[in-house]
């Protein structure tokens, strides 16, 4: 409540010594000079601390304000804004760490950015982190693989850029960042080979159910499979219709149509090459990643320790085995019988073991199952 008119410190003062009399009525007193008891201790404690000067009226502003930053620090968060429009107050942040001891808090720069009428471009920026996502424990444990959507160049008889994108499972880098004109095999297998030159081989990849790398409907293995499963790769598919699967690199997607391609054209795939690697860099090396505490995936990845091989090892099978030699046409011949087992692996030798059950026998190409044969149910 307000003091009473007359002036404001000489009620202070009144009031402080008319309540520091032994045995004085505090309740009394305030309701006298109209204020709450609350306010009456305040003044008195302040009074037996400072004397007459801790009467006088102080500022209301803040010890701190959270929400402000000094000048240097607004304009170097609007310098970074404007090389990176589509980072928020997090990124910016990890960004300023980087170059000084201390930076504000994200939402003082969120806060910044919309005092000088900048907005976080896309609403990717806003999305939430998923609760629980699972990555696996190591780098070249996994690796993505997909295409980005294809899209046109602005010179229509160069065609269309097919961007590869391969991303590593635990620390979210970029191993293939490739403009393909196509998605055939030849295409697919040579940019991986660039990147297993570069990197070494890792455990697994998964990819969709599509071509190069599936068939869609068939168990039978694609050339690409056999090419992975020689060099020692696991090969695994995403669920049909599920591509959360690929979760990963499917955001990375997003990210590089956010952050790149809906930005600027491409004349030619060479100058789209260009912008991939010069944008790569920046996301592998520079762009902080929320999954990694605002870290960039460069500072969790490491290269694999298995090289990638001069030429394919050869294909062994144990004595036992029943090894044979796969037809041009996708078949073998076994007991009398042609034996369909997939395109994929003409030329390739396969291993024919028996089951418990009579007449029925498996197909294996390395450690791969690739059918099964029923002899009984042959025509």
């Amino acid at each position: 409540m307000p003091w009473k008119e007359s002036t404001a410190m000489s009620s202070r003062l009144e009031f402080v010594r008319l309540a520091s009399v032994p045995g004085a009525n505090i309740q009394a007193l305030s309701r006298g000079f109209g204020i709450s008891r609350k306010t009456a201790y305040k003044w008195l404690d302040r009074y037996e601390r400072e004397g007459e000067s801790g009467l006088l009226e102080q500022s209301r502003r803040p010890h701190n304000s959270p929400s402000l930053a000094s000048p240097s620090v607004e304009k170097r968060v609007l310098a970074l804004h404007e090389a990176d429009p589509y980072w928020g107050g997090r990124k910016l942040r990890a960004l300023l760490l980087e170059e000084q001891a201390s930076a504000p808090h994200h939402s003082t720069i969120d806060a910044i950015l919309r005092r000088h009428g900048r907005q976080v471009e896309g609403a990717a920026s806003k999305e939430p982190v998923a609760p629980g996502r699972f990555e696996h424990s190591a780098p070249n444990l996994l690796w993505q693989m997909d295409f980005k959507g294809h899209f046109g160049l602005t010179d229509k008889s160069a065609g269309r850029c097919h961007p590869l994108t391969i991303l590593d499972d635990y620390s979210r880098f970029n191993i293939c960042l490739a403009a393909c004109a196509d998605e055939k095999r030849t295409t697919v297998q040579a940019a991986m080979t660039t990147a297993f030159e570069h990197f070494g081989l890792p455990e697994r990849i998964t990819a969709d159910n599509g071509p190069p790398w599936g068939m869609h409907g068939h168990k039978a293995l694609t050339s690409l499979e056999v090419w992975l499963i020689r060099l020692g790769i696991k090969v695994s598919h995403s669920r049909p219709y599920h591509p959360q699967t690929q979760g990963k690199d499917e955001r990375f997607h997003r990210t590089l149509k956010l952050e790149l391609i809906s930005r600027r054209g491409f004349n030619t795939l060479l100058g789209c090459q260009r912008a991939f690697d010069e944008w790569r860099d920046r996301y592998n090396q520079v762009r902080p990643h929320e999954a990694l505490g605002q870290r960039p995936p460069a500072t969790r990845y490491r290269s694999s320790g298995r090289l990638f091989p001069a030429t394919l090892p050869p294909v062994e099978y144990p004595l036992e085995d029943k090894v044979v030699k796969v037809r041009l046409n996708g078949q073998l011949y076994f007991e009398k019988n042609d034996i369909f087992v997939g395109e994929g692996l003409k030329g390739e030798l396969v291993a024919i073991r028996p089951t418990l059950t009579d007449g029925v026998f498996k197909v294996y190409f390395c450690d791969v199952e690739v059918r099964e044969i029923n002899l009984g149910a042959q025509g």
